[in-house]
């Protein structure tokens, strides 16, 4: 099948691999001329495992594309995916801004029937919004259809979670436009719902809330257990063994982070509240998720008895791991609340530096784990990073100042680092 997606970012990008590896011919396009020329040459924007392999063995097979040409896609395709970002605005609410111009150009170049597929993650109606778009832009009359086929993919596992994803939701006006995606997606031979547009838009942001609402709320039990002396890990795990409950997403820590979740519960909040629905649990979860950051940072200045001068080596700057996306990432609230508690930072990750020099520059970027902990009076574990499991802790008390570890991923074991001298914070133990 002939297909283009809209948009290189890492659903756009993932996605468009993913169907060339399929046996389609994908055209993927990107209205920034820089990117398009990286992507030609080979070069990745985005840092996920699997990908460039898959990029490179596609490319060079001749079945996977780059182009700023949107137009010259639409002619060439059956089905054209609008993969572009929706951030949110200062009150919440999805930007479409980039959408709405994405259907504007399809309609203009439309001279076949298309199915035109949203995979950005919109609020519901957007689906309206695009096909009237279309209707208003295009220069024949020339009939198409609007599909919502949300992505449920995660940064650091996007590829196995594409082709190997628990459903495939497709959001369709009739039976007939949903066999053209049925047919797509059939190689997978993963399960399938259908459903009408608008269900299928709400569903997506319905999954991310409800999963951020298991992350907020571990974390407010987690709190409990740190005022009862109960062990949040017990905890955790004797609900996890709960078949209704489940263990995914019940990891105390400093909250969620990333491109998703953050503003999918603000933007379902907000298209709730133009409906009149209040959304009083998201709100809840929303605040508990803001308050981990500050709430973290208060047991580091009564734990030293205050910041001002100290130096931290903060280990994991991207959101979570084997990712270098830094959106919303606790790691950058966390050294912004330091610098103003005139506290020098050394940081490391492997992967995100260079995305965080550009916001943040002015901290002191390190080789290594070993080089942030040198003479720091404290480290703070943010980003659960494999190689930061395995460090070396006996070299890493003898080289620090003073031997404090503030873990906000809970990733050592608090016993072994009483045994070997740390004063050792973690969340909820």
């Amino acid at each position: 099948m002939n297909v283009a997606v809209v948009g290189t970012g890492y659903v756009g990008l993932v996605t468009g691999a993913v169907f060339s590896d399929l046996g389609n011919d994908v055209i993927c396009v990107d209205k920034l001329p820089e990117k398009v020329d990286m992507l030609n040459k080979s070069i990745m924007p985005i840092y996920e495992p699997g990908l460039e392999e898959m990029v490179v063995r596609n490319k060079n097979d001749g079945r996977l594309t780059f182009t700023t040409d949107l137009a010259k896609a639409v002619k060439e395709s059956e089905v054209i995916f609008i993969c572009v970002g929706t951030p949110p605005k200062a009150n919440g609410e999805s930007d479409l801004a980039q959408v709405s111009e994405v259907a504007a150009e399809i309609g203009e170049a439309l001279d076949h029937y298309i199915v035109v597929v949203n995979k950005s993650t919109v609020p519901v109606g957007t689906g309206d919004l695009v096909r009237n778009i279309i209707e208003k832009t295009k220069k024949q009359d020339i009939p198409f259809d609007v599909v919502s086929n949300p992505e449920f993919l995660r940064e650091g596992s996007a590829i196995s979670d594409t082709l190997y994803p628990d459903r495939i939701v497709i959001g369709a006006p009739n039976q007939h436009v949903a066999m053209k995606l049925l047919e797509l997606y059939a190689p997978l031979e993963r399960p399938m719902l259908i459903t009408d547009v608008y269900s299928a838009e709400i569903i997506k942001y319905a999954s991310n809330a409800f999963l951020a609402t298991k992350i907020s709320f571990i974390n407010m039990i987690a709190d409990m257990c740190e005022k009862t002396h109960a062990d949040i890990t017990h905890v955790i795990k004797g609900m996890g063994f709960d078949s209704r409950i489940g263990k995914s997403f019940l990891q105390a820590g400093l909250g969620y982070g990333g491109s998703c979740f953050p503003k999918d519960t603000l933007a379902l909040i907000h298209t709730a509240s133009k409906h009149g629905e209040e959304m009083k649990i998201l709100k809840a979860v929303v605040e508990t998720n803001e308050e981990r950051v500050s709430r973290f940072i208060g047991r580091m200045k009564e734990a030293l008895g205050g910041l001002d001068g100290k130096t931290f080596g903060i280990l994991g700057l991207a959101f979570k791991p084997n990712t270098d996306d830094i959106r919303f990432a606790k790691a950058l609230d966390i050294i912004q609340i330091l610098l103003a508690e005139n506290v020098k930072i050394k940081a490391y990750d492997p992967i995100a530096m260079e995305n965080t020099k550009k916001v943040i520059p002015q901290i002191q970027y390190c080789e290594s784990s070993y080089q942030a902990a040198e003479g720091s009076d404290a480290i703070v574990i943010v980003t659960e990073w494999n190689e930061f499991k395995l460090l070396n802790l006996q070299k890493v008390k003898d080289i620090m100042k003073s031997p404090f570890i503030f873990d906000g991923r809970n990733i050592y074991d608090p016993d072994r680092m009483k045994c070997l001298g740390f004063q050792y914070y973690s969340i909820g133990r």
